[in-house]
């Protein structure tokens, strides 16, 4: 696998509940299995649920999670001043991203598709 890929909340939570169509299935399920990225805002997100199962935080902590560092804290500075209506999380995702050269997997393209240099995905479109 040459490119590399950041998996967004909602494909996690799409692939943890099994409501991924067969063809997005096997793509993501790869991915995991190669290299499974995450941003610290998806983990945040995923494990701040009410009632987590114990097999999710197992599941995530399988995971490369991103933290926030300086480059990106600047990237994400530079986007939410670009994309004035993008979200903070959005935006930490989105720079996160960037800086590590990854592909973003996501069902929410809206929210990513004007960021001209960010590549995005959406699993449900293969």
């Amino acid at each position: 696998m040459g490119k590399r890929y950041l998996i967004d909340t909602n494909i996690i939570i799409y692939f943890l509940s099994q409501e991924l169509p067969p063809n997005s299935l096997t793509f993501i399920s790869k991915i995991i299995d190669y290299e499974f990225n995450l941003s610290v805002i998806s983990k945040i997100e995923v494990l701040g649920y009410p009632n987590i199962k114990e097999s999710t935080v197992k599941f995530i902590a399988l995971a490369n999670v991103f933290n926030i560092d300086d480059r990106i804290v600047d990237v994400t500075i530079q986007l939410r001043r670009e994309y004035l209506k993008i979200k903070l999380p959005d935006a930490i995702i989105a720079a996160t991203a960037l800086v590590n050269n990854f592909e973003l997997i996501t069902r929410n393209t809206k929210d990513f598709k004007k960021i001209k240099s960010l590549k995005v995905i959406d699993p449900f479109d293969l």
